[in-house]
């Protein structure tokens, strides 16, 4: 079993990227644990595709109408549905929803209950803040 080790915040001292500048000061240590679990969760081919296929949204590849299977709501919802990006994707309902959980855990998307469907998309604030934190931590 892996042992877990504290955060350098906790420990007193300040981890070395820490210091990396942004146009308001340092990154402190919650900035850089946000950006490494965004970063987590970009790693993963499937939700890569996930969010490819948010960007792209409802017409990225045919989807049904929602009001047509009965989603309730007056307008179309702007996300895609859980049961969506599981055929799209080929995965299974659980493991579809699993990453989708990450994804959310790391604020990068929005979701949209409706009955007892979810719709989800690519919250784009989120991104672009966790580009520009990157862009600032690597200096490039």
């Amino acid at each position: 079993m892996r042992r877990e080790r504290a955060p350098a915040e906790a420990q007193g001292t300040q981890t070395p990227v820490a210091d990396a500048r942004r146009g308001d000061g340092s990154l402190s240590n919650g900035d850089l644990e946000r950006l490494a679990l965004a970063a987590k969760a970009l790693a993963d081919p499937a939700r890569l595709r996930m969010l490819a296929l948010m960007v792209q949204g409802r017409s990225c590849c045919g989807l049904p109408d929602p009001a047509a299977r009965g989603v309730p709501g007056r307008d179309d919802p702007r996300g895609i549905c859980v049961c969506e990006l599981q055929s799209e994707i080929g995965l299974g309902q659980s493991t579809t929803s699993y990453h989708l959980r990450v994804l959310r855990d790391a604020g990068l998307v929005r979701e949209e209950p409706r009955g007892k469907w979810t719709f989800y998309e690519l919250d784009r604030e989120a991104a672009a803040a966790v580009l520009a934190q990157l862009h600032d931590v690597l200096r490039v």
